[in-house]
């Protein structure tokens, strides 16, 4: 018998609200900041549309994008609700934005450019409810014209002080088949429990874009929240496709960030531990952004240093809320590479990454 497309949504609609998973689970608020990405929205937004049950909500935050896609939405997509910043808050500002006004339990990330794959929502779920301590469930992104390779998986921290994605580079083969407990979930694509978020905060916002995620993983981790890897939970990302991977504006904040980052959340038998390797790698960095006469890679880096007042008060703040033991914290940061197994994975990661760039622009 042949079904109308009507009928086949109303049957679809039907499974989904009489699966365990489903009649489980919490509302879920989807958060979305966007800024000139339009053209990937209507596939972002139909992928998670699928996936989402009645009581659970979209929000889409329009960074003051140029491509008016607040308006676009309001036209297009009127389930979703939209939040109109009226001026670029960057992700973590757009995000926070986005949870101040979610009404679920549970907060689900999702980079604009990205595409949930089928059953994507329920994994994170199933991984969350399975893990009582884990505040946050990282899902796996892949690169969208090669998605057998993963881009992101979580967030891994090393002892020279780098947060960097997990799993980058991984063919997807390789990943885990069950759950299994990481140092962070990348905001790229994740699900957050609000008790998670009431406890530690929301992203920094100062922050902008570039780390905020591996701060508040940081953050979480101090006060006892674990995070936990959903390997079943993927979506297509088309890297850098608003970022400007390599751009002074990146090199920049991530440079800032990353001192900011140290300062802020590192308790002091870490710090002291992994100090050495630290400044090996700023050494190098900024003798690197020298040679290459890329000024801003060391930009970022004076401008964290000028705010050494302001983050030593924040490190205080932060570092007296911490309940989790020092040693097992310890436990979480990975060692650090040699300069020149550093050298050699950034130039295969780089040359992944170009690789899926000009897959994209033809």
């Amino acid at each position: 018998m042949m079904r109308t497309p009507m009928i086949a949504q109303q049957i679809s609609i039907a499974r989904v609200l009489t699966s365990p998973t489903a009649m489980a689970r919490p509302p879920i608020s989807a958060v979305i900041p966007t800024w000139n990405a339009l053209r990937f929205l209507p596939a972002c937004l139909s992928a998670l549309r699928a996936q989402l049950l009645p009581q659970d909500e979209i929000i889409l935050v329009d960074n003051a994008s140029r491509d008016r896609a607040g308006d676009w939405a309001r036209s297009h997509a009127p389930d979703v609700r939209v939040i109109d910043l009226p001026e670029n808050l960057g992700f973590a500002g757009g995000t926070n934005a986005g949870i101040a006004a979610a009404r679920g339990e549970l907060l689900l990330l999702i980079n604009d450019d990205a595409m949930a794959e089928p059953g994507c929502v329920d994994s994170l779920w199933a991984t969350l409810r399975g893990s009582p301590r884990a505040g946050a469930a990282a899902g796996a992104l892949v690169f969208s014209r090669r998605p057998e390779i993963v881009a992101s998986a979580g967030i891994i921290f090393q002892g020279d002080g780098i947060a960097t994605d997990m799993h980058l580079g991984t063919p997807v083969a390789q990943m885990p088949t069950e759950p299994v407990e990481i140092f962070g979930a990348s905001g790229g694509l994740a699900m957050l429990r609000r008790e998670m978020l009431d406890d530690v905060g929301l992203f920094a916002g100062e922050f902008f874009s570039y780390l905020e995620d591996a701060d508040l993983a940081w953050r979480a981790r101090l006060r006892g929240w674990g995070a936990v890897l959903s390997p079943g939970a993927r979506a297509r990302h088309v890297y850098s496709a608003t970022g400007g991977q390599g751009s002074p504006f990146k090199q920049r904040l991530l440079g800032r960030n990353r001192l900011r980052l140290i300062m802020r959340c590192l308790p002091a038998p870490i710090l002291r531990a992994c100090l050495p390797a630290i400044l090996r790698y700023e050494a190098l960095a900024v003798a690197y952004g020298l040679l290459r006469r890329q000024p801003a890679i060391a930009a970022g880096r004076a401008e964290a240093l000028r705010e050494l007042p302001a983050l030593l008060a924040q490190r205080q703040q932060i570092q007296a809320t911490r309940t989790a033991p020092v040693g097992e914290l310890a436990a979480w940061v990975a060692p650090a590479p040699s300069p020149l197994e550093a050298l050699r994975t950034q130039r295969r990661l780089g040359a992944l990454l170009r690789s899926a760039e000009e897959n994209i622009r033809r």
